[in-house]
């Protein structure tokens, strides 16, 4: 049984920093890539940004494109999300997820992660 866990949430004022953290727990977690949405109160979930673990190309949704960078710790199996001068309209919900081993596709949709944590909640005031 594989874990995702994300910590690093809370409440920033506009123009601040938070970064947040995606550990993997349990059995030995292989993924293809991983990635972190969001979610905002009364919208759809959205990609934020992804990673291929071994590769280490990253993508970013245009909204946090040159704010928010996205790594990943292979060795302690954790990801992160540095996310720099934020906005009120980051607030939301953070998710992260994880691929299967032998994905191939696009890394954008939601469909593509069976892994997922339970969320960390991000609240920028202005």
């Amino acid at each position: 049984q594989v874990q995702l866990v994300e910590s690093g949430g809370g409440l920033v004022q506009a123009g601040g920093s938070l970064r947040l953290s995606c550990t993997a727990s349990g059995r030995t977690f292989s993924s293809y890539a991983m990635a972190w949405f969001r979610q905002a109160p009364g919208k759809e979930r959205e990609f934020v940004a992804s990673i291929r673990r071994v590769a280490g190309n990253t993508f970013y949704a245009d909204s946090v494109k040159g704010r928010f960078t996205i790594s990943m710790d292979n060795a302690k199996n954790t990801l992160y999300l540095q996310m720099n001068s934020l906005k009120p309209e980051d607030t939301a919900v953070y998710y992260c997820a994880g691929t299967g081993a032998n994905y191939v596709g696009v890394l954008t949709n939601r469909a593509a992660y069976p892994y997922w944590g339970q969320g960390t909640q991000v609240t920028v005031s202005s």
